[in-house]
Protein backbone atom coordinates (compact mmCIF):
# COMPACT_ATOMS: atom_id res chain seq x y z
CA UNK A 1 0.00 0.00 0.00
CA UNK A 2 3.10 1.99 0.98
CA UNK A 3 4.19 1.73 -2.52
CA UNK A 4 0.99 2.50 -4.26
CA UNK A 5 0.91 5.77 -2.15
CA UNK A 6 4.21 6.65 -3.43
CA UNK A 7 4.26 5.42 -7.09
CA UNK A 8 1.11 8.38 -6.62
CA UNK A 9 2.99 10.86 -5.00
CA UNK A 10 5.33 10.61 -7.71
CA UNK A 11 2.99 10.77 -10.72
CA UNK A 12 1.55 13.59 -8.94
CA UNK A 13 4.94 15.17 -8.61
CA UNK A 14 6.16 14.97 -12.27
CA UNK A 15 2.86 16.18 -13.46
CA UNK A 16 3.03 19.84 -12.09
CA UNK A 17 6.62 19.79 -12.63
CA UNK A 18 6.41 21.81 -15.15
CA UNK A 19 3.93 23.94 -13.66
CA UNK A 20 6.34 24.60 -10.52
CA UNK A 21 9.15 25.34 -13.33
CA UNK A 22 6.70 28.54 -14.56
CA UNK A 23 4.46 29.63 -12.55
CA UNK A 24 4.01 33.12 -13.62
CA UNK A 25 3.04 31.70 -17.27
CA UNK A 26 -0.20 29.90 -15.18
CA UNK A 27 -0.80 33.24 -13.45
CA UNK A 28 -0.64 35.28 -16.19
CA UNK A 29 -3.29 32.50 -17.89
CA UNK A 30 -5.53 32.53 -14.98
CA UNK A 31 -5.51 36.18 -14.57
CA UNK A 32 -6.99 36.26 -17.84
CA UNK A 33 -9.22 33.74 -17.62
CA UNK A 34 -10.86 35.49 -14.77
CA UNK A 35 -10.98 38.99 -16.38
CA UNK A 36 -12.85 37.84 -19.19
CA UNK A 37 -14.85 35.39 -18.25
CA UNK A 38 -16.05 36.81 -14.67
CA UNK A 39 -18.05 39.43 -15.71
CA UNK A 40 -20.27 36.90 -17.71
CA UNK A 41 -19.92 34.32 -14.66
CA UNK A 42 -21.66 37.01 -12.88
CA UNK A 43 -24.20 38.28 -15.13
CA UNK A 44 -25.56 34.65 -15.35
CA UNK A 45 -25.41 33.73 -11.29
CA UNK A 46 -27.75 37.49 -11.20
CA UNK A 47 -30.27 36.21 -14.34
CA UNK A 48 -31.41 33.91 -10.64
CA UNK A 49 -30.94 36.94 -8.68
CA UNK A 50 -34.90 36.77 -6.44
CA UNK A 51 -34.38 41.70 -6.72
CA UNK A 52 -35.20 44.05 -9.35
CA UNK A 53 -31.89 45.42 -8.21
CA UNK A 54 -28.38 43.07 -9.37
CA UNK A 55 -26.46 45.27 -6.61
CA UNK A 56 -27.46 42.77 -3.88
CA UNK A 57 -28.29 38.77 -3.71
CA UNK A 58 -31.24 38.56 -2.71
CA UNK A 59 -32.23 34.48 -3.39
CA UNK A 60 -32.39 32.19 -6.06
CA UNK A 61 -35.16 32.34 -8.40
CA UNK A 62 -36.88 30.98 -12.53
CA UNK A 63 -39.16 34.02 -12.37
CA UNK A 64 -37.40 35.91 -14.56
CA UNK A 65 -36.59 32.92 -17.18
CA UNK A 66 -40.32 32.49 -17.20
CA UNK A 67 -41.49 36.07 -17.51
CA UNK A 68 -38.57 36.26 -20.37
CA UNK A 69 -40.35 33.20 -22.59
CA UNK A 70 -44.12 34.55 -21.75
CA UNK A 71 -42.59 37.61 -23.37
CA UNK A 72 -43.88 37.25 -26.86
CA UNK A 73 -41.63 40.44 -28.48
CA UNK A 74 -38.85 39.01 -26.81
CA UNK A 75 -39.57 35.51 -27.95
CA UNK A 76 -40.16 36.86 -31.32
CA UNK A 77 -36.87 38.66 -31.47
CA UNK A 78 -35.44 35.33 -30.68
CA UNK A 79 -36.98 33.58 -33.15
CA UNK A 80 -35.88 36.14 -35.59
CA UNK A 81 -32.34 35.95 -34.24
CA UNK A 82 -32.25 32.16 -35.34
CA UNK A 83 -34.03 32.55 -38.69
CA UNK A 84 -31.78 35.49 -39.83
CA UNK A 85 -28.12 33.46 -38.20
CA UNK A 86 -29.07 29.92 -40.17
CA UNK A 87 -30.00 31.76 -43.44
CA UNK A 88 -26.89 34.11 -43.66
CA UNK A 89 -25.35 30.86 -42.19
CA UNK A 90 -25.75 28.74 -45.73
CA UNK A 91 -25.50 31.97 -47.42
CA UNK A 92 -22.54 33.02 -46.40
CA UNK A 93 -21.22 29.31 -47.19
CA UNK A 94 -22.50 29.35 -50.52
CA UNK A 95 -20.77 32.41 -51.22
CA UNK A 96 -17.66 31.86 -49.28
CA UNK A 97 -17.03 28.18 -51.20
CA UNK A 98 -17.35 29.68 -54.03
CA UNK A 99 -15.16 32.89 -53.58
CA UNK A 100 -12.41 30.52 -52.49
CA UNK A 101 -12.27 28.31 -55.17
CA UNK A 102 -12.06 31.61 -57.48
CA UNK A 103 -9.43 33.32 -55.94
CA UNK A 104 -7.57 29.69 -55.26
CA UNK A 105 -7.77 27.95 -58.58
CA UNK A 106 -8.03 30.74 -61.10
CA UNK A 107 -6.42 33.55 -62.60
CA UNK A 108 -7.66 36.57 -64.19
CA UNK A 109 -7.42 40.36 -64.57
CA UNK A 110 -7.79 42.51 -61.72
CA UNK A 111 -7.78 39.60 -59.22
CA UNK A 112 -5.23 41.53 -56.63
CA UNK A 113 -7.92 44.25 -56.65
CA UNK A 114 -11.06 41.85 -56.51
CA UNK A 115 -9.31 40.29 -53.72
CA UNK A 116 -8.83 43.07 -51.83
CA UNK A 117 -12.36 44.09 -52.22
CA UNK A 118 -13.47 40.99 -50.42
CA UNK A 119 -11.22 41.93 -47.08
CA UNK A 120 -12.99 45.27 -47.01
CA UNK A 121 -15.72 43.80 -44.55
CA UNK A 122 -13.29 42.43 -42.45
CA UNK A 123 -11.14 45.77 -41.68
CA UNK A 124 -13.59 48.47 -42.08
CA UNK A 125 -15.14 49.78 -39.05
CA UNK A 126 -18.97 48.10 -38.57
CA UNK A 127 -20.48 51.28 -38.06
CA UNK A 128 -19.32 52.32 -41.26
CA UNK A 129 -20.69 49.14 -43.20
CA UNK A 130 -23.78 49.48 -41.31
CA UNK A 131 -24.53 53.57 -42.36
CA UNK A 132 -23.38 52.29 -46.16
CA UNK A 133 -26.56 49.55 -45.58
CA UNK A 134 -28.51 52.16 -44.46
CA UNK A 135 -27.98 54.09 -47.02
CA UNK A 136 -27.86 51.31 -49.64
CA UNK A 137 -31.27 50.76 -49.13
CA UNK A 138 -33.24 54.24 -49.06
CA UNK A 139 -31.43 54.73 -51.98
CA UNK A 140 -33.27 51.38 -54.03
CA UNK A 141 -36.20 51.83 -52.22
CA UNK A 142 -36.39 48.43 -50.23
CA UNK A 143 -40.15 47.97 -49.46
CA UNK A 144 -40.56 48.04 -45.64
CA UNK A 145 -43.87 46.00 -45.16
CA UNK A 146 -43.24 42.85 -46.38
CA UNK A 147 -44.44 39.47 -44.16
CA UNK A 148 -42.62 37.40 -42.20
CA UNK A 149 -40.22 36.43 -43.31
CA UNK A 150 -39.62 38.58 -45.95
CA UNK A 151 -39.68 40.94 -43.59
CA UNK A 152 -35.74 39.58 -42.54
CA UNK A 153 -34.33 39.60 -45.90
CA UNK A 154 -32.73 43.14 -45.63
CA UNK A 155 -31.02 42.17 -42.77
CA UNK A 156 -30.26 38.33 -43.95
CA UNK A 157 -28.75 40.23 -47.35
CA UNK A 158 -26.42 42.91 -44.86
CA UNK A 159 -25.43 39.74 -42.51
CA UNK A 160 -24.48 37.65 -45.97
CA UNK A 161 -22.46 40.24 -47.35
CA UNK A 162 -20.27 40.87 -44.20
CA UNK A 163 -20.07 37.34 -43.09
CA UNK A 164 -19.38 35.19 -46.45
CA UNK A 165 -15.37 37.09 -46.48
CA UNK A 166 -14.93 35.40 -43.22
CA UNK A 167 -15.98 31.87 -44.27
CA UNK A 168 -13.58 32.62 -47.82
CA UNK A 169 -10.55 33.43 -45.93
CA UNK A 170 -11.09 30.58 -43.61
CA UNK A 171 -12.31 27.83 -46.83
CA UNK A 172 -8.91 29.44 -49.05
CA UNK A 173 -6.78 28.47 -46.10
CA UNK A 174 -8.02 24.67 -46.04
CA UNK A 175 -7.67 24.78 -50.17
CA UNK A 176 -4.03 25.70 -49.81
CA UNK A 177 -3.31 22.07 -48.48
CA UNK A 178 -5.45 20.27 -50.97
CA UNK A 179 -3.36 17.52 -52.53
CA UNK A 180 -4.43 18.61 -56.44
CA UNK A 181 -2.57 15.13 -57.63
CA UNK A 182 -5.61 13.07 -55.63
CA UNK A 183 -8.29 14.92 -57.90
CA UNK A 184 -5.82 14.09 -61.15
CA UNK A 185 -5.73 10.53 -60.15
CA UNK A 186 -10.01 10.35 -59.53
CA UNK A 187 -10.10 11.76 -62.86
CA UNK A 188 -7.43 9.07 -64.46
CA UNK A 189 -10.13 6.68 -62.73
CA UNK A 190 -13.16 7.98 -64.38
CA UNK A 191 -14.48 9.77 -61.62
CA UNK A 192 -16.52 12.60 -63.16
CA UNK A 193 -16.94 16.35 -61.19
CA UNK A 194 -19.64 15.60 -58.79
CA UNK A 195 -17.36 12.70 -57.75
CA UNK A 196 -14.57 14.79 -57.35
CA UNK A 197 -15.97 17.20 -55.39
CA UNK A 198 -18.25 14.56 -53.16
CA UNK A 199 -15.35 12.05 -52.29
CA UNK A 200 -12.01 14.13 -52.70
CA UNK A 201 -12.78 18.29 -51.92
CA UNK A 202 -16.14 17.26 -49.44
CA UNK A 203 -14.12 15.63 -46.70
CA UNK A 204 -10.99 18.25 -47.12
CA UNK A 205 -12.99 20.87 -46.66
CA UNK A 206 -15.29 19.37 -44.20
CA UNK A 207 -13.45 21.20 -41.03
CA UNK A 208 -12.67 24.25 -42.61
CA UNK A 209 -16.80 24.03 -43.90
CA UNK A 210 -17.94 23.55 -40.05
CA UNK A 211 -15.64 26.25 -39.15
CA UNK A 212 -16.48 29.15 -41.37
CA UNK A 213 -20.34 27.77 -41.11
CA UNK A 214 -20.04 28.32 -37.22
CA UNK A 215 -18.37 32.08 -37.65
CA UNK A 216 -21.20 33.12 -39.81
CA UNK A 217 -23.71 32.00 -37.30
CA UNK A 218 -21.70 33.23 -34.27
CA UNK A 219 -21.55 36.43 -36.16
CA UNK A 220 -24.91 36.96 -37.10
CA UNK A 221 -26.53 36.15 -34.08
CA UNK A 222 -24.71 38.45 -32.18
CA UNK A 223 -24.40 41.40 -34.18
CA UNK A 224 -25.67 44.65 -33.12
CA UNK A 225 -24.37 47.46 -35.35
CA UNK A 226 -25.33 46.21 -38.68
CA UNK A 227 -28.47 44.88 -37.59
CA UNK A 228 -29.28 48.07 -35.60
CA UNK A 229 -29.12 50.59 -38.77
CA UNK A 230 -30.72 47.70 -41.49
CA UNK A 231 -33.71 46.44 -38.87
CA UNK A 232 -37.24 48.26 -38.37
CA UNK A 233 -40.06 47.81 -36.11
CA UNK A 234 -40.83 44.62 -36.96
CA UNK A 235 -37.86 43.44 -37.58
CA UNK A 236 -36.22 43.42 -34.26
CA UNK A 237 -33.73 41.05 -33.31
CA UNK A 238 -32.30 39.35 -29.72
CA UNK A 239 -29.38 41.59 -29.41
CA UNK A 240 -31.34 45.35 -30.22
CA UNK A 241 -34.31 43.98 -27.90
CA UNK A 242 -31.71 43.57 -25.08
CA UNK A 243 -30.17 46.86 -25.77
CA UNK A 244 -33.62 48.95 -25.63
CA UNK A 245 -34.17 46.82 -22.30
CA UNK A 246 -30.64 47.62 -21.24
CA UNK A 247 -31.51 51.80 -22.18
CA UNK A 248 -34.11 51.61 -18.94
CA UNK A 249 -32.36 49.04 -16.12
CA UNK A 250 -30.03 46.27 -16.04
CA UNK A 251 -32.68 43.64 -14.14
CA UNK A 252 -32.60 40.08 -14.43
CA UNK A 253 -34.93 39.48 -17.39
CA UNK A 254 -32.22 41.13 -19.13
CA UNK A 255 -29.71 39.08 -17.48
CA UNK A 256 -32.05 35.92 -18.67
CA UNK A 257 -31.97 36.81 -22.32
CA UNK A 258 -28.59 37.84 -22.26
CA UNK A 259 -27.66 34.37 -20.75
CA UNK A 260 -29.69 32.36 -23.31
CA UNK A 261 -27.78 34.36 -26.29
CA UNK A 262 -24.65 32.81 -24.59
CA UNK A 263 -26.17 29.52 -24.46
CA UNK A 264 -26.74 28.90 -27.55
CA UNK A 265 -23.27 30.55 -28.31
CA UNK A 266 -21.65 28.15 -26.43
CA UNK A 267 -23.84 25.10 -27.54
CA UNK A 268 -23.21 26.07 -31.38
CA UNK A 269 -19.41 26.49 -30.43
CA UNK A 270 -19.67 22.84 -28.84
CA UNK A 271 -21.25 21.24 -31.49
CA UNK A 272 -19.15 23.06 -33.81
CA UNK A 273 -16.00 21.60 -32.16
CA UNK A 274 -17.59 17.99 -32.17
CA UNK A 275 -18.49 17.76 -35.56
CA UNK A 276 -14.71 18.81 -36.41
CA UNK A 277 -13.10 16.30 -34.08
CA UNK A 278 -15.59 13.73 -35.59
CA UNK A 279 -14.71 14.66 -39.18
CA UNK A 280 -10.82 14.42 -38.13
CA UNK A 281 -11.05 11.16 -36.87
CA UNK A 282 -13.00 9.92 -40.06
CA UNK A 283 -10.48 11.09 -42.07
CA UNK A 284 -7.98 9.90 -40.19
CA UNK A 285 -9.67 6.39 -40.64
CA UNK A 286 -10.02 6.81 -44.24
Amino acid sequence: MEKVKLSLFGEFISAIKPSLRNPWLHISLLVTLLFLYTPIIVLIIFSFNDSRRNIVWKGFTLKYYKKMFSNEILVEAFLNSIVIALITTILSLMLGVLTAILLWRFQFPLKSLYQGMIMIPVIVPEICIGIAFLVFFNWIGWPPDLIWPLNLAKIIFAHSLFCFPFVAIVIRAKLVSLNRECEEAAKDLGANAWHVYRDIWFPHLKPSLIAGGLLAFTLSLDDFVITFFTSGPETITLPIKIYSMVRFSVTPEVNAASTVLIVVTILSVCTAIFLQKESLKKGSFE
